[in-house]
């Protein structure tokens, strides 16, 4: 019985002895997992668990640390963050960290140990910081080196046509900064494809088209003069442009021309200036058949309603105060009339170009298109319209001169430069001479889809014109001026 009772005593004791030594391996184990972080804990997105604070802090540095790679199209290159002044908040993340190794008691964790019972899922938010100027520097480097520039439409030489231009590719730079951004603060997605745009096809410059209407004039065979006003109606640039026999002449003062049945423009205006904008029904026929018919005798009647006596000399005045100088009439259309005034223009008095302009009515194509202007600009609440005369001319006004100016059908000039449906508010006008067409003219408002412009075209030729040869001249100008609002694209 003793020999029993001395093996079961020895057998606990030894029963003890191991529960002791097993219980101190694993607190041994236990405190050794306890300076590591527990498992579950994530920093900045990584899985720090088991691992020191000093080995995680060296994960962190080397995942956040590592190249972005950077694609633009079929371009691979590697940025390193630190281009970008990327920098890690290690003190503060790994000290967060800390607080969950050792937040919890040690006995009650030893016994969650023991169990093998996971801890709880812990995350500590990335802490970091980049340079949003050397992000920029860096994007702005790339797209100095991989953007490709649109190529602008080309004018075919000889022709009124152009050839079409490319987009080109440039790197969107605020969409790229927000995935560069992203990618550094991501511990797994590194890479980026960098968002491109269609580059926008440059316009070429006003004095291509100068060129091009140089080399029109050229291939047609027209060496008289050529005077040109053209006036873009989005931006208000311009292009004037006055050329005899190939050789460019000065701009300023402009040239004094006949101005014909253009000078109807200003009648029209003199006539809502006066007469108010309600016009009666027979004056409004006169008004429809003056610019759609051109009709001279309806001209008359409406300047005489204006003043039967001065008539034409209101017309001028009200033009005077819209800053028109060199526009004027001087007597009424019928012939015989007298010459009610003489009048001296800046236009009329150059000496190095004289075309030879009716004493009763002239104006310049820049006169004649800064009226065309005034007008559309009314339509839209501006315009100088709107302010000389502000209880007459009202955008509705404006409009419906417009509208009648855009009912003078006549499908040569301007009109034949431009496509079908293009809606051209216009009036055009010549004289006739001994050895046949004198002074041709053709002002309007062009309505396309790339913008909206104010083109005058006036020619004249020592000796005459010809009509087949001359009047063509205008349409491909027409043509190329519209080309140039509508460049075509690859």
């Amino acid at each position: 019985m003793r020999s029993s009772g001395s093996i079961i005593r020895w057998f606990s004791i030894a029963a003890l002895l191991t529960a002791v030594a097993l219980t101190f391996v694993e607190l041994v184990a236990y405190s050794r997992q306890r300076a590591r972080f527990p498992q579950g804990l994530e920093v900045a997105g990584i899985q720090v668990g088991g691992l020191t604070p000093e080995e995680a802090g060296q994960h962190l540095v080397q995942v956040f640390g590592a190249p972005l790679e950077v694609h633009y199209q079929e371009s691979i290159f590697f940025v390193p963050p630190s281009a970008m002044g990327f920098a890690l908040d290690l003190e503060t993340m790994l000290a967060s960290a800390d607080l969950y190794r050792t937040e919890g008691p040690f006995w009650p964790g030893f016994w969650e140990f023991l169990w093998k019972r996971p801890g709880q899922s812990s995350t500590v938010p990335l802490k970091a910081e980049y340079s949003q100027t050397q992000l920029r520097a860096v994007l702005e480097d790339i797209a100095a080196r991989y953007d490709q520039p649109g190529m602008p439409p080309q004018p075919i030489p000889g022709t009124p046509n152009f050839t079409g231009g490319t987009p080109g590719t440039v790197l969107n730079q605020p969409q790229a900064e927000e995935r560069m951004a992203s990618a550094m603060r991501s511990p797994s997605q590194r890479l980026i494809n960098l968002p491109l745009n269609s580059g926008r096809i440059s316009t070429p410059p006003l004095n291509t088209l100068q060129i091009m209407i140089q080399q029109i004039l050229q291939v047609d065979g027209f060496d008289g003069l050529l005077d040109l006003y053209l006036l873009d109606l989005r931006n208000a640039s311009e292009l004037h442009m006055v050329t005899l026999g190939g050789q460019d002449l000065p701009r300023e003062p402009d040239v004094a021309f006949s101005a014909a049945s253009l000078a109807k423009i200003g009648v029209m205006v003199g006539v809502y200036r006066y007469l108010g904008s309600d016009l009666d029904p027979e004056a409004a026929r006169w008004l429809e058949e003056m610019i759609t018919l051109s009709g001279n005798d309806p001209s008359d009647w409406l300047m005489e309603r204006i003043d039967k006596a001065r008539g034409p000399l209101q017309v001028s005045e009200a033009l005077r105060q819209l800053g028109l100088e060199n526009t004027f009439l001087a007597g009424y259309y019928r012939p015989g009339s007298p010459v009610l005034r003489t009048f001296t223009t800046p236009a009329n008095q150059r000496s190095d170009v004289n075309t030879h302009p009716d004493v009763y009515i002239q104006t310049t194509p820049t006169d004649i298109g800064s009226l065309l202007a005034d007008i559309y600009r009314c339509t839209q609440g501006g315009g100088t319209l709107r302010v000389v005369f502000p209880e007459q001319f009202s955008p509705e006004v404006c409009g419906r001169m417009l509208d009648v100016l855009s009912r003078n059908k006549i499908g040569v000039l301007i009109e034949a430069g431009v496509p079908d449906g293009t809606r051209v508010a216009h009036k055009h006008g010549w004289t006739e001479e001994s050895l046949g067409l004198g002074a041709l003219s053709d002002a309007g408002v062009v309505f396309t889809p790339g913008g909206d412009y104010v083109l005058a075209v006036f020619l004249w030729k020592e000796g005459g014109m010809v009509w087949e040869r001359d009047s063509r001249v205008v349409a491909d100008i027409s043509r190329a001026v519209y080309n140039y609002f509508n460049l075509p694209v690859e």
